[in-house]
């Protein structure tokens, strides 16, 4: 079992620091290109956007065919997509080589499900869900640091290390990965439609509460990292480097929560669904402390909000896995990937909007949209409390 989840994990890791090796330096190799602002934005969201389409179908393929054949599949294509791109002439290649990676972007939905499969109870989900959350945040930290070193030999030459990588990562999972999925059904139906398992899920009445406060959580998060920099500019006159150590220092705080706290102290003191309703809370108060442009506040939201997001991250992921049937568990947890996909490439675009209204208004919507998720919560709870009255 340790070993299964070692291998899912390294996994995992190796393939965030390649696609972390890429992020600081893709916005200078498709300038290049003569491409404007506009192109290299819209090369981000179509990722995003394809990622939207492919996860859910990805995640039913998985619980029909198994974990190992798609991630291993998805893996190959990332690899595929990273050498389209590295070895593009023209800015179409470029859209060609994200694309590719968009539509087979089950890698992380996948080991998710791996993860999940494995797990023996409610906190042994949370803490793996933890793990693999705190993973891609190492990752994200080493990745650019690497890819920054690796620009210096040119702009295209971290890609093509990112593809090896891929490359190199489809053989080891191919060797080492064993299957989780043990539960699996050939005969199920799968269909093409990538919208046909959106639609099944707002029809599920029991997991329709966790997608909506799935999406007020994403769109409230994202649109706030999406203007977070321009907001400390402005209001504090922050440059990127001290900009750079907050991202840093946020990462620093998510990855103590998710792989060291979560289960000695968060899991230990508190159900998950009462974790989940204390960090919806923690989380609002954060985006309104944010907004009140106090900087002592600021620094404590800063804490607040990556401790708040990175527990309500794996919190809200376990407790649908957990929910979900054993033979829709990737489905269910392609959409949760899916959702936050179409969160990335709708809230920078309306945050982007209210920024130029007010430097404050992207977090005060968050604010208000969060605070409906605290309702919505509570009035769960309540009805939680009088079912388990009724004899």
């Amino acid at each position: 079992m340790q070993r299964t989840k070692f291998t899912i994990i390294f996994t995992v890791l190796v393939d965030i620091i390649g696609f972390g090796i890429v992020i600081p330096i893709l916005p200078f190799y498709v300038t290049s290109f003569g491409a404007s602002p506009f192109t290299v934005t819209t090369l981000f969201s179509a990722f995003a956007f394809f990622a939207f389409l492919s996860s859910p179908f990805l995640g039913a393929l998985s619980d029909k065919v198994g974990r190992r054949p798609v991630l291993l599949a998805s893996i190959a294509s990332t690899a595929v997509g990273w050498f389209v791109f590295a070895s593009a002439t023209s800015i179409p290649m470029l859209f060609l080589g994200r694309i590719i990676d968009g539509a087979a972007a089950g890698n992380f939905t996948v080991a998710q499900s791996a993860l999940v499969d494995i797990s023996r109870d409610e906190k042994d989900r949370s803490a793996n869900l933890g793990l693999i959350g705190a993973t891609f945040g190492i990752g994200f930290m080493l990745g650019p640091l690497l890819g920054g070193f690796l620009s210096t030999v040119s702009h295209s030459f971290p890609f093509w290390v990112a593809g090896s990588l891929a490359s190199i990562n489809t053989m080891l999972a191919y060797f080492f990965l064993p299957e989780t999925h043990t539960q699996r059904d050939p005969r199920a139906p799968l269909t093409m439609n990538p919208l046909a398992p959106l639609g099944r899920a707002a029809l599920n009445r029991d997991l329709r509460p966790f997608f909506v406060a799935w999406i007020l959580f994403g769109v409230s998060f994202m649109a706030s990292q999406s203007v977070f920099a321009l907001f400390a500019e402005a209001s504090f006159g922050f440059s990127s480097f001290q900009t750079g150590l907050l991202f840093s220092g946020m990462g620093v705080f998510t990855a103590l929560n998710q792989a060291v706290l979560l289960r000695p102290l968060w899991l230990r003191h508190f159900p998950e669904a009462e974790l989940e309703f204390l960090m919806t809370i923690v989380l609002t108060v954060a985006l309104a402390l944010i907004a009140l442009r106090i900087l002592p506040l600021f620094y404590l939201s800063v804490i607040l909000l990556a401790s708040a997001q990175s527990i309500l991250r794996v919190v809200l992921t376990s407790r649908v896995a957990g929910i979900a049937p054993a033979h829709i568990k990737g489905e269910v947890l392609g959409i949760m990937t899916s959702l936050m996909a179409a969160s990335m490439v709708i809230a920078p675009l309306v945050a982007g909007l209210l920024f130029e209204l007010d430097i404050s208004l992207p977090f005060l919507v968050g604010t208000v949209l969060m605070s409906f998720s605290v309702y919505l919560e509570h009035r769960l709870r309540i009805q939680r409390r009088l079912k388990s009255m009724i004899p």
